[in-house]
């Protein structure tokens, strides 16, 4: 299982545990949890509507990419914590991770 924390737009945090290689990103793990994502793009990195603040971890992530970064070069709410969670593959490396939604 591979194990993170999410903090919702409330400051509620809680444990998701997700089985390793299900090939979904973190977007759409965050919608199956019930977390309110809009995803409007539906994970093209075209909206930031899904995006998240990485709390901890975020050296263990892969870097963004271009897309992603000049997407969230757009959002003034942005900053070097940012990510499109559409762009966040889950597998190992978010292990012990903590995201927040961003709102």
């Amino acid at each position: 299982m591979i194990n993170f924390i999410v903090e919702d737009r409330d400051g509620r945090k809680a444990p998701l545990s997700i089985p390793e290689g299900i090939s979904l990103n973190l977007m759409e793990v965050l919608k199956a949890s019930d977390y309110d994502i809009m995803a409007t793009c539906g994970g093209m990195a075209l909206c930031a509507t899904c995006m998240v603040q990485v709390l901890a971890g975020a050296e263990q992530l892969s870097s963004p990419h271009d897309q992603e970064l000049d997407m969230l070069d757009t959002m003034p709410s942005s900053d070097d914590k940012s990510r499109l969670s559409c762009q966040i593959a889950v597998n190992e490396q978010l292990e012990g991770c903590v995201f927040k939604i961003a709102g």
